[in-house]
């Protein structure tokens, strides 16, 4: 079943292009995950919160990379993760133009 992953964290930019050019490498590799069918990118400068929405294949995939995300982001000392992980339905998400 396709998962979809939801993380945020507190983050203090940058933000909009200056963030798409600082995290460009980091994006490419988030490319190549296996499972990943695609990610949003979140950000919120009033908030102070940066994050994504993940579509993965399956569970499975969504919670190993929620994993190694998990330790990519405590080691760069973010703290405050928030993760979600919920199974799609896709008969509905068609009908709501949902990309699945």
């Amino acid at each position: 079943m396709k998962t979809l992953l939801q993380i945020d964290f507190p983050y203090s930019g940058p933000y909009g292009s200056e963030m798409s050019a600082a995290m460009a490498e980091l994006a490419e590799s988030i490319a190549l995950e296996p499972g990943l069918v695609w990610k949003i990118w979140t950000e919120n400068p009033a908030a102070g919160e940066a994050g994504g929405i993940y579509l993965f294949e399956d569970e499975a995939s969504a919670r190993q990379y929620l994993d190694k995300h998990r330790r990519r982001l405590e080691g760069f000392g973010v703290t405050g993760i928030n993760a979600k992980v919920f199974g799609v339905n896709p008969a509905l998400t068609a009908i709501d133009h949902g990309p699945v």
